[in-house]
């Protein structure tokens, strides 16, 4: 589901014009891509938290050029689910994008029977 959908899908569920939707959930990106800049962490309480998380300093391979690369330790944004919204999603029957047809294949199994 893209932005735009989730949009029209508010807008129609509330009644509000599709405008002054884009508008609050445009703010509302922007108040946590500002907050989660200046260090602070998002708690929507039922849906999850948006935090920083911190990663260590380590030391990377380029295995083409045999070089080592340090790379400083930093903060990425990470989403953690509340515990309400996965369970929600661990009880729903469907989950659309994923298929049979497009099922992982296991690991170390081949399909195909090798030929003598």
């Amino acid at each position: 589901m893209t932005k735009a959908e989730v949009i029209s899908e508010i807008s129609q569920k509330t009644g509000i014009e599709k405008a002054d939707v884009l508008t609050t959930v445009e703010a509302f990106f922007k108040v946590v891509k500002d907050s989660m800049t200046e260090g602070h962490n998002i708690y929507v309480r039922g849906f999850g938290s948006f935090v920083n998380k911190k990663r260590a300093r380590k030391v990377a391979r380029n295995i083409s050029k045999n070089t080592s690369l340090i790379i400083d330790e930093h903060y990425i944004p990470s989403f953690k689910p509340s515990k309400t919204f996965v369970a929600k999603i661990k009880g729903s029957k469907k989950i659309t994008g994923e298929s049979s047809e497009k099922a992982p294949k296991k690991a170390g199994k081949s399909t195909k029977k090798a030929k003598a």
